[in-house]
């Protein structure tokens, strides 16, 4: 989430980020090389995209009304094994599965969980 600019500028020169932004602010990049079964936890926070470049990104998103059942130490590769299975229908999270050039907005406090599903390289943009 570090927007180094002097590091990366080279790369975030030829990204071209989804034409959105929020009014008055300015965006911050989040860049990741991620090997396969990784990922990260539940969490949320404000509203953002992410882009895959390489590989395939797994997501699992709830509204900000419904908190997700996980344990904040335990893996997404984990939760999946052990608590997914147990969710009755209507408890299981929205999903989906984004490939290279293919970009997921995430809402304002939505909660998320990822799983990198191959070795994936990827790119957030927060807004505000």
């Amino acid at each position: 989430g570090d927007n180094n600019f002097t590091e990366w500028g080279p790369l975030f020169q030829k990204y071209v980020p989804p034409p959105f932004r929020i009014p008055g602010t300015s965006g911050a990049y989040s860049f990741g090389i991620a090997g396969s079964g990784s990922g990260v936890p539940f969490h949320w926070h404000g509203p953002g995209y992410s882009e895959v470049i390489f590989g395939r990104k797994r997501w699992f998103l709830y509204p900000p009304d419904k908190t997700p059942h996980f344990h904040p130490n335990e893996t997404t590769l984990a939760w999946l094994h052990h608590t997914y299975p147990t969710l009755p229908p209507a408890e299981r999270p929205l999903e989906c599965t984004i490939r290279p050039g293919e970009v997921l907005y995430f809402p304002d406090r939505w909660w998320h969980a990822t799983l990198n599903l191959d070795t994936s390289v990827f790119i957030s943009t927060f807004l505000g």
